[in-house]
């Protein structure tokens, strides 16, 4: 499912007007004004899944970003938005198809994912620590020599009698309940994706690589195939990763190029980095 057809970034003309009457103020940066001068970047054209691809400083980010803020996405981690982010925002345009409107529009970054993950970390923790006072309360209660003397004494008796009818695991579950699952890094991103892509939606995905293993990475590949091909989602991914850049069908578009060119994932130097590479080494597998 395509949701957006095409985005369009300021002319030339455009943004030299603009700083060009900045210039008279105090400031002396203007991003976004400007970063795209180099790969003259003013136009992107969408497929079910689109990827920009380049190196630190290419402008990856900062496009998702800009396409994001233009599209009202809903975000979890804000961004440090410049002073001229609005004007820029202001000169952008974008068209959408006729095959229909997305119920969702989410930008996902890498910065969400780590928030999770510390979440989930912070959330086992605590449970962690309740469920050392449980097993002391056990044990104190198992083998204590309470006894009744007024009702006001009713809620200890009912805890040493609890104490001593089960077993310590037993009396910890009951206690605090079950524990949040515990996932590894790799789980909870994977778990961060599945949870906040929907069917049906746009998503703009800022290099969701970072916190992957190989397999995870293969794993998300496979998800987000499967949810373009079968769940009507549409996606547009800033990233460098060699498996992601794989992904079938998938329209890349080369910021390091001037102007921005598109390529087929085989043609990459990062690709091209990694598979020359094992190919050095192959007799050693």
């Amino acid at each position: 499912m395509r949701y957006i057809d095409s985005f369009k970034f300021p002319g030339v003309e455009n943004e030299e007007q603009f700083v060009n009457y900045i210039r008279r103020t105090c400031y002396t940066s203007f991003y976004p004004f400007g970063v795209f001068a180099e790969n003259e970047l003013r136009e992107l054209s969408f497929s079910e899944i689109t990827i920009l691809y380049g190196n630190n400083g290419s402008g990856k980010s900062t496009a998702l970003n800009v396409m994001a803020e233009k599209l009202k996405a809903e975000r979890d981690t804000l961004f440090n938005r410049s002073s001229f982010f609005g004007d820029y925002i202001g000169m952008c345009d974008f068209e959408m198809t006729h095959e229909g409107r997305p119920e969702e529009i989410r930008m996902i970054t890498s910065d969400d994912v780590f928030d999770f993950m510390l979440n989930l970390r912070a959330l086992n923790d605590g449970v962690d620590r309740k469920r050392e006072q449980a097993f002391d309360e056990w044990i104190e209660n198992k083998h204590s020599k309470f006894q009744m003397k007024s009702l006001d004494d009713y809620e200890q008796l009912k805890k040493v009698v609890d104490a001593r009818s089960k077993t310590q695991s037993k009396y910890v579950r009951d206690t605090i309940g079950n524990n949040i699952i515990e996932h590894s890094n790799g789980e909870s991103a994977l778990q961060y994706f599945s949870e906040k892509i929907k069917d049906n939606g746009l998503y703009l995905l800022d290099e969701p690589e970072n916190s992957l293993s190989p397999q995870r990475q293969l794993e998300l590949l496979e998800f987000i195939q499967n949810s373009a091909r079968f769940f009507g989602c549409q996606f547009i991914i800033a990233t460098h990763s060699p498996f992601l850049l794989a992904l079938k069908g998938a329209l890349i578009y080369v910021l390091d190029e001037r102007p921005v060119d598109i390529k087929k994932w085989t043609e990459l130097e990062g690709v091209r980095t990694y598979f020359e590479f094992f190919e050095k080494h192959k007799n050693e597998f």
